[in-house]
This record gives structure tokens, C-alpha cells and sequence, in this order.
């Protein structure tokens, strides 16, 4: 099970997210600024932008990722561990998966604790097989929980918030001493206990663990007690799953709903047909269900899987005034001839459908009747149909269950438009209220108003609401109704029933449905196929869900959230709240910059002697430059001497009485003595082995580099330390762990570099245009819209060096318009062995684009040389009209100018 293109998308931003904490040190203002990229800054007045962090919790990153019911929430939250520990030192991969109901805890712990569910199978793919799965319970009674299991595994709790939050006896073992956790007592100091909590305490050994922690359906842990929970965890980081956030959400990468359908991971659009009354909505939901089935048993004779449509009926409580109870509805199910064992009740009290599999072709089961039990936590794809049951002049409540019809069976595109769709039958003289209703659902459900298309089954003749009926026409319960038409006093005796009459199957005591003589089709029941709300409904099907393909298939160029900015993309953050705030393109520059297009490096299509012009997939990646390098042949000699035997601590700050935590390295490891003096007790191999999981735990991800290399590198550095080396990199791994991913890093780059030389001299990379200015940019803080020349309305912020050297080459003749470049997934990066996004981009009359890169005299220069070599190269391969400068205040280096020097040769350009 791989990710979906916008799961990958989600992990992506985390990435970019955890780089940022990484740069600029602070979990909040990377939040900020990683916003502030793709949005522009915040602007309070106008709510433009994205709201800064909110610190809910003090001392831990918290943040949130949005996804739609059925989007894969569960699958992301397992690809984001992987990216979490790989950027973030904490002392043991644990980690806190917390959900809301039981039903969701028993799910989850299941297909993470199942070694064949696809979930565990990704476990065991990112964490080489080391996975240890629990319950509060495994926890509290030491199953195969101790130090040692901790050290060489993932570990991971599934609780529910109640389990925490310990209002019950049962739940206060959490916080009371505990003899099975003794062996945890002489591994941590205490540092991080709870007061008044004793050492062996489970609380206290998960707060000591400092686990990353996945709160699922987070929408339903904004309270003071639910925070208070998270804050007992003593958590490194908090990592929120939901489809609707919270005021106080930090979102950090959101799915729109189109995604979703594109990918073929729900039915969409929800088809609202609104009927007269209750009897018809059932008529009408078994009518369709036979029709799907229909559909569904063709689809599969032409190759497509097996499907088996369900209903689920959502009755009225018991108590509700002149309502249908799912009592009521069993009883009419019954009576038409419905077998029992097709209808299954889930309610808070019943539960018919536990460990059925509803999946499976043995189920019978075609209709589910609740109330609102069914929600998050529950998915059975069959589910097509939610009819659901009210008085005619009731508002009706459809948001808890709307989302357990959305999810598509198999996750493929099915030939039949009406297998590709999910139906919400109603009846309702509010049906606009109804209709808001099903919007709160879907907006709940982390969809839009757009995701549906609704149809009114009735018309209004003098005053009153009249159904629409086709002439003839005989209603299902015609033969059930009593005079007064009141439930209670309907027949219960079958056989008064005129099966001729009804036409209306039931599958296995009929046989099957009707077959023809050739038996190679199936085939309707005439009263089911002159059911002119079902031909409504087809009708429907066909003309809206073509529409919404459309409108789906209009999207694919909004494809993550780091592309230049563009109106459809502008819209997908509207869908979350968030406004852009962007600037445009001074209108006397459009005709001339939105024709230009900046050359990248790009490979050379060697097969073909580059005769084809689309070579769009062969833009230069650093990574392609990485292709062959081979940690094997790279030397191990690393100077560790200097290493400083200082433990990394969290940085607080103190800022006008505000204290705020950095991100920082979080405490050494949590190998005690006991551990380090076994490990070294051990043999050679096995020292090697152990200390070099260690270092893999906290190495972080190097790709392209393969972990089976850096492993290998990792094992041929500890094989030449000494025993004391080997003892203080057990105790300071985190410092150690950085001074060999420096060298790695240092060791790929000059492979890189003189690979990119080699491919440059052979031709192997060329450059070609390729980057076109935006129309639109994100207002980015501390913007300029006073220097003359600029191209956009709005420029982004300069120093004081910048401007002053913008102002300059903005008074000259023969500039006609300068740009403050932009960075990463915005600018203009010359991708080469490094990726730089040079200061400026000028623009001359003479039709010469020069980038103008700035240094100060007084700042640090270590990667300047590669930059003059990246930005030479370009400009030969470019040509003529093409320079590029790199520029210093006063002094300079080989292949710089200084600013009076640069100013001189841009006047003539």
C-alpha cells in the first residue's frame, strides 16, 4: 500500500514544516514563515493569510492535518512517524495514538496489530519490522513492555482520551504505582514525573518516553480537559488528524475533496432526492439498492469486483414525537418480504453487525438500521443509500452518519456513473434546512457545498406540497396502509401481502432477480423499473456526476501546495478559511513579463539526441546528480574530539516575561548505565550492531541516500572507535549522530558538485526555458511598494544592502523592471548540485534577464563559491542574453563584483 499522489503531497509539507523548525530554530515561527511562503504574511485587518501558531500547549510542536472523511487520515498519520523521527531527536521512537470512542480504538489497534493488514504491513516497511503495538492494558500489566523492547522497537500505545483522562477507577491505573513497571524505575531520573505520581506509574513512563503523539479526530479534543490530557503525555510533538479542524488548529497542509475523487477514493456527488413521505423514502431506497445491485452484478461480470449496495436507514429515537423508530422500519422491511437476515440494528444498545464482515460475498446483509451509531470509525464501502426517516415537517439531522455512504468500494473508478455516486434519500417540507444539513455534513466530513446535487420530489400546487407520481402508479405500502395510515396499525401478517401486486424481490427467497432467457443479463421487475423517482434519480446520476468529473478533472493542475499560486489553488485554500494574500503584476509590465521564460538545467535526453521539445520530466534534480554516489567507497576518518560532551536540552527563552520553548534536542539517550555496560559487555559485532541502531534511530532521512548504506557507513565508524569512544556515543548519540550526518552530507555534496561538472563538460545537462513569473505571489512581510520599476505591485522585503542596491539600478535608462526573487516552491531556483534562489531578477531593454545576487561583507561566505560556480555555468549554456552577478558591498572573492563594479556592467546590458 503506497500513498496516494495528494497523501504524498501532505507528508511533503511536513516535511517542509520540519525543515523550517530545523532552520529557524522555533516550532512556531517556522509555522509562520512556512505559511507566510505559500500565502503571504498575515494581515489581520483584511484576514488575509494564514493565522499565526497558536501555542495551545507550551512546550511541543502541535500541529494539524486536514482530510476528508475517507481520505486516508490513518495511513498519512503512519507516513508522518516515519518523517517525524527522521527530523526529530526524541529519546525513543514511542509514541501516543490517541482516538475518541471505542469502537475507533478497537479498529485502529486491529489493523495496526495485524501483521496483514496493509496498515502494519507500513509499519513494518518503514521500521525494518520492529514494531511493537499496545493497549493501556498491555501497558499497565508490562506485556512485553520494558526497556529493552522500547530501545530496539517503534512503540506505540493506541488509548482513548477516556483512558487519560481518569474519571473512573478503572482509568486511574494509569496514574497509580505499578509493580510490573519496575524495570522502567532505574532507566529514567524522574526529570519529567508527574508530582505526587509514583516513579512506576504508566503515566510516568510514557511522560519520560516524550512520545510523539497522533490525536485522531481531533475536532473532538479542543476541551481544557482534553488539553490538560495532552499536556500529562509530556509530549515532543503532537500531530492532530481530522477533517474538521478547530479555531485553534495549527493546519499545516490540508486535501481539498476534489483529491479525493480523483483518486477514486469516494462517491461523489451525494445525490439528495427529497421524496413526500416516509413510506416513499423506503420504497424508493429499495428500489434503488435493487438497482445498484443490478448494476454492480453486470460491473462484475465484465471484470469488475464484487459490490453489494447497502442502505442504512436512519430511524428517529424511540421517544421522539410521531417518528419511525427502527422498529418501525424492521417491520415494514419484513412485511414486503425482505428476509430478516438482510437487516442488522446498530444502536447505542444494539449491535447486530459486530464482527460480521460486511465485506465479505457469504453477507447477506443489505440494510443496516440506526440512529446515529454510525459515526467516524465505521466504514463499510458497500454503503450506497442513507434514507433517512423524520416526520414531514421535521429538520432533518444527517450529520453523523452522511460520511459512512462516501467511501468507495475498492478505491477504483467503476464503469457504471451510478456505482461512482453515493444517494441521500429524504423526506422534508424543510427541505432547505434538510439540504444545510447535509452541507454541515459534508463540511464535517471535510467537504463543501459543491460536492452535492440536490432534487425535490414534489411540487407545490395551491399551497401544498403534492407528491409526483407517475400515473398508475401503485406504492409499495399502498397494500399496507390502514385508513389513517398510522404504522401501529399496519398488518403484520405476510401473507396479506400481494407479491404480484408489488413486483418487489426478495433476493433469496425469490431466487435471484429476474434473469433472460439467455441468462446473460439480470434484469429490473417492472414496478421497480416504471418507478419514476428512480428514473429521476438515474437521471440525475448521469447529467451531475459527468458535471462534477468535469470540475474534478479542471482541477489537476492544482496539484500540491508549493506551486506557483493560481485562481483554482486560490479557491482550495478558501475551502479552509484561508484567504491569499497576494500581489499581481504591475499592468504596464504583463504584456512583456508573462511572455518571458527563465532557463533551468535540465538532462539531456541522450537516447534521442534531444529531438523531442517536451523534456518537462527531465528537469535537473540534485538527487539525479546523487544517482551513483556510494557511501562504500567513501572514507569513515571523522574527528570526533572536538565533539562537546554537553546534553542538548530544550532551549527556553525568555522574551518580555513570555517564556517559549525552541525546538531543540531533546535530552541525551535513555540508555541507562545498566544498558551501556551490557552493550559493551557484548561482542565486538554485537556492539557494532546495537550502538549503530542507535545512531540509525536519530540519523534522520538522507534521500537519496539509502538507509541500508548509511547503515553500512554508520557500522564501518563505530567498527573503528574506541571502547570509550564507544561508551560516549551511547551517552551523547544526539551529537555524535550529527558530526556523521554532517560528513555525509559534506561527502554527497562534493560528489554532486563534481558530478554536475562532468555532465556539464559531456553534455549530459543542458538548460532550456522552462519558469515563467506568476500572475499572482504571496505578500510576503516587511514588502516594498516604493522603489520604481518593480514588477510586481508588491515586492517582498530587503535588507538594507538590497535596497539600497535596487534603488540604484532602478534609476538606470536601461532597466525596465526589477523583482525581488522569491524561495523555495515560489522563485526562481537555478537547480543545479545546490538549489539557489538568486536575490533579484532584472529585466533590460535590450531584453537581457540578469540575476543579481547580494552579500554583505560581514556574512557568512561558505557556500558563495559554489554559487558564483552554479550561476557561471548557467549563464554560458544560457547565452547572450542571459548574466549573472554576484555582488558585494566593498570587498570580494574570484568571480564577484563589487556593487560599484556590477552597477558599471548592468548600465551597459
Amino acid at each position: 500500500m503506497e500513498l496516494k499522489s495528494y497523501q504524498q503531497e501532505v507528508i511533503n509539507d511536513l516535511d517542509q514544516y520540519l525543515d523550517k523548525v530545523s532552520e529557524v530554530g522555533k516550532y512556531d515561527d517556522a509555522f509562520n514563515q512556512f505559511w507566510e511562503d505559500k500565502v503571504g504574511r498575515y494581515d489581520p485587518a483584511n484576514k488575509k493569510g494564514m493565522q499565526p501558531y497558536k501555542n495551545v500547549l507550551n512546550n511541543s510542536p502541535h500541529i494539524c492535518i486536514k482530510v476528508p472523511t475517507a481520505g486516508g487520515k490513518t495511513f498519512i498519520g503512519l507516513n508522518a512517524l516515519d518523517r517525524i523521527f527522521k527530523h526529530y531527536n526524541s529519546q525513543a521512537r514511542a509514541v501516543i495514538w490517541l482516538v475518541p470512542w471505542s469502537n475507533l480504538l478497537e479498529q485502529t489497534y486491529k489493523s495496526l496489530s495485524d501483521n496483514e493488514h496493509p496498515y502494519r504491513k507500513k509499519l513494518n516497511q518503514l521500521f525494518n519490522h520492529r514494531v511493537e503495538v499496545y493497549l493501556k492494558e498491555d501497558g499497565l500489566q508490562g506485556a512485553n513492555f520494558n526497556p529493552a523492547t522500547v530501545q530496539t522497537n517503534l512503540t506505540i500505545f493506541v488509548m482513548s482520551f477516556a483512558s487519560l483522562r481518569a474519571k473512573n477507577k478503572e482509568d486511574r491505573k494509569v496514574y497509580q504505582e505499578n509493580g510490573y513497571l519496575m524495570p522502567f524505575k532505574d532507566t529514567f531520573d524522574g526529570t519529567h514525573n508527574l508530582p505526587d505520581i509514583d516513579d512506576t506509574a504508566l503515566i510516568n513512563i510514557i511522560r519520560n518516553l516524550k512520545p510523539v503523539v497522533v490525536v485522531d479526530e481531533s475536532h473532538n479534543a479542543e476541551s481544557d480537559l482534553s488539553v490538560e490530557m495532552l499536556n500529562n503525555l509530556n509530549p515532543s510533538f503532537i500531530l492532530d488528524l481530522t477533517a474538521t479542524p478547530k479555531q485553534n488548529s495549527n493546519i499545516i497542509s490540508f486535501v481539498p475533496a476534489y483529491r479525493l475523487k480523483q483518486e477514486n477514493m469516494v462517491k461523489l456527488p451525494v445525490i439528495v432526492y427529497n421524496c413526500d413521505n416516509s413510506n416513499e423514502v423506503i420504497e424508493n431506497a429499495l428500489h434503488l439498492q435493487q438497482s445498484l445491485e443490478i448494476e454492480a452484478l453486470e460491473e462484475e461480470k465484465q471484470g469488475g469486483r464484487y459490490i453489494r449496495p447497502i442502505v442504512l436507514f436512519q430511524a428517529q429515537p424511540i421517544n421522539a414525537k410521531d417518528s419511525t423508530t427502527f422498529e418501525d422500519i424492521k417491520k415494514k422491511l419484513i412485511a414486503v418480504g425482505i428476509p430478516d437476515e438482510q437487516i442488522k440494528i446498530k444502536t447505542a444498545n444494539i449491535n447486530e453487525i459486530k464482527n460480521i464482515d460486511l465485506m465479505s460475498r457469504d453477507c447477506p446483509v443489505r440494510y443496516i438500521i440506526t440512529i446515529n451509531a454510525l459515526k467516524e470509525g465505521w466504514d463499510c464501502p458497500f454503503a450506497y443509500i442513507l434514507a433517512t426517516l423524520a416526520n414531514k415537517s421535521s429538520n432533518v439531522d444527517v450529520e453523523q452518519i452522511l460520511g459512512r455512504v462516501l467511501r468507495q468500494p475498492y478505491v477504483t473508478q467503476h464503469t457504471q456513473r451510478s456505482l461512482n455516486v453515493s444517494y441521500v434519500l429524504t423526506s422534508s417540507s424543510m427541505f432547505q434546512n434538510t439540504l444545510q444539513n447535509i452541507v454541515s455534513a459534508l463540511q464535517a466530513s471535510g467537504f463543501n457545498k459543491n460536492d452535492y446535487r440536490a432534487k425535490n420530489a414534489t411540487e407545490i400546487a395551491d399551497g401544498q406540497l403534492t407528491p409526483v407520481l407517475p400515473q398508475g402508479q401503485v406504492s409499495l405500502f399502498d397494500t399496507l396502509q390502514s385508513p389513517t395510515g398510522n404504522i401501529d396499525e399496519q398488518p403484520t401478517d405476510t401473507a396479506s401481502i400481494d407479491y404480484q401486486k408489488i413486483h418487489y424481490y426478495p433476493i433469496q427467497i425469490a431466487g435471484n432477480f429476474a434473469v433472460s432467457e439467455d441468462s446473460s443479463t439480470y434484469h429490473l421487475p417492472q414496478s421497480v423499473a416504471n418507478n419514476e423517482h428512480l428514473q429521476r434519480i438515474n437521471e440525475m446520476v448521469n447529467e451531475q456526476s459527468q458535471a462534477f468529473d468535469q470540475y474534478t478533472d479542471s482541477m489537476n493542475d492544482a496539484n500540491t501546495l508549493s506551486e506557483n499560486l493560481s485562481n483554482q489553488e486560490s479557491t482550495a485554500y478558501e475551502d479552509v478559511g484561508i484567504t491569499m494574500n497576494t500581489t499581481s503584476i504591475l499592468a504596464e509590465h504583463q504584456g512583456i513579463a508573462q511572455k518571458l521564460s527563465l532557463p533551468q538545467f535540465f538532462l539531456a535526453d541522450t537516447d534521442f539526441g534531444g529531438l523531442f521539445e517536451d523534456e518537462s520530466d527531465n528537469l535537473l534534480n540534485r538527487n539525479d546528480l546523487l544517482a551513483e554516489f556510494n557511501l562504500s567507497k567513501e572514507s569513515v576518518n571523522i574527528d570526533f574530539d572536538q565533539i562537546s560532551q554537553d546534553i542538548y536540552q530544550v532551549d527556553i527563552e525568555e522574551n518580555d516575561g513570555d517564556t517559549t520553548a525552541k525546538y531543540g534536542k531533546i535530552d541525551n539517550s535513555i540508555l541507562s548505565q545498566r544498558f551501556i555496560d551490557a552493550i559493551l559487555a557484548s561482542s565486538n559485532e554485537s556492539q557494532i550492531r546495537d550502538i549503530t541502531a542507535q545512531i540509525m534511530k536519530k540519523i534522520g532521512d538522507m534521500y537519496p541516500i539509502t538507509d541500508p548504506q548509511i547503515k553500512s557507513y554508520v557500522g564501518r565508524i563505530i567498527e573503528e572507535l574506541t571502547e570509550s569512544q564507544r561508551r560516549d556515543i551511547l551517552k551523547n548519540s544526539p551529537q555524535y549522530t550529527k558530526r556523521i550526518r554532517e560528513n555525509i552530507d559534506r561527502l554527497s555534496k562534493v560528489y554532486a558538485k563534481n558530478k554536475f561538472s562532468e555532465d556539464i563538460k559531456s553534455r549530459q545537462i543542458t538548460v532550456k526555458p522552462n519558469w515563467y513569473f506568476s500572475a499572482t505571489l504571496p505578500i510576503k512581510d516587511n514588502t516594498s511598494n516604493a522603489i520604481e520599476k518593480r514588477l510586481y505591485e508588491t515586492e517582498s522585503g530587503m535588507n538594507n544592502l538590497e535596497q539600497d542596491i535596487i534603488l540604484k539600478i532602478a534609476s538606470m535608462p536601461n532597466v525596465i523592471f526589477w523583482h525581488k526573487n522569491l524561495v523555495k516552491g515560489v522563485g526562481f531556483a537555478l537547480n543545479g548540485f545546490i538549489n539557489h534562489y538568486p536575490d533579484f531578477i532584472l529585466y533590460t531593454t535590450k531584453g537581457t534577464i540578469i540575476l543579481l545576487e547580494t552579500k554583505g561583507d560581514d556574512r557568512d561566505n561558505t557556500d558563495t563559491e559554489d554559487k558564483i560556480i552554479l550561476g557561471e555555468q548557467w549563464e554560458r549554456l544560457a547565452g547572450s542574453n542571459y548574466r549573472y552577478f554576484m555582488v558585494f558591498d566593498k570587498t570580494r572573492m574570484d568571480g564577484a563584483f563589487t556593487v560599484d563594479e556590477a552597477l558599471k556592467v548592468i548600465a551597459k546590458l
